[in-house]
């Protein structure tokens, strides 16, 4: 199979958010000065390694929102589609999963911007090839602005199953400083 009908796939999740207004919603904590920082690091390493979805499913969080817009100033046009989507918001890794099997197939990269614990458990779901380190890694944390990237051997996005992705980063805001 041509490397043209992989699909990737990324998990981005979202950077460090603030606490410090405690009368507002979870869904409403805006990032910190160290998440927007990681968020813009982590686009700029996106952009460096063209690492750049056609299509990105983001959390309608405002974390999640924020992270991604600082992302994307890295990334030169065309931009992708993006889509926000509150059933994202805090879903777990079925939900997830479900939403990446649901994918357009003429879309052949995609991105899910979200929270932990689903990204984890999604990534650890779908690693059934992997570097140790990167295994290493995740198993231990999915820590805040992340990225787990996943290519599948498959022409068709509902083929996505437990096991069937490899995974060919896990990289952490740290692993650039």
């Amino acid at each position: 199979m041509s490397n043209n009908s992989l699909k990737t796939l990324y998990l981005f999740r979202h950077g460090k958010s603030s606490w410090d207004d405690p009368a507002l919603a979870d869904f409403a904590r805006p990032l910190t000065g160290r998440g927007r920082r990681a968020a813009r690091l982590m686009g700029e390493h996106m952009a460096r390694s063209r690492w750049l979805p056609g299509l990105v499913l983001c959390s309608s969080a405002v974390r999640a929102r924020q992270t991604l817009e600082f992302a994307l100033r890295a990334w030169s046009n065309p931009k992708p589609d993006v889509r926000f989507q509150r059933n994202l918001y805090m879903a777990d890794a079925d939900t997830l999963l479900q939403q990446a099997r649901r994918l357009d197939d003429s879309a052949s990269s995609a991105m899910l911007v979200g929270h932990d614990p689903g990204m984890r458990d999604l990534a650890l779901l779908l690693a059934g090839k992997a570097e140790d380190i990167y295994l290493e890694r995740l198993a231990r944390k999915f820590p805040t602005a992340a990225l787990a990237v996943f290519t599948f051997p498959f022409r068709r996005w509902d083929k996505i199953a437990a096991g069937s992705g490899e995974l060919i980063a896990f990289v952490r805001p740290k692993d650039l400083a």
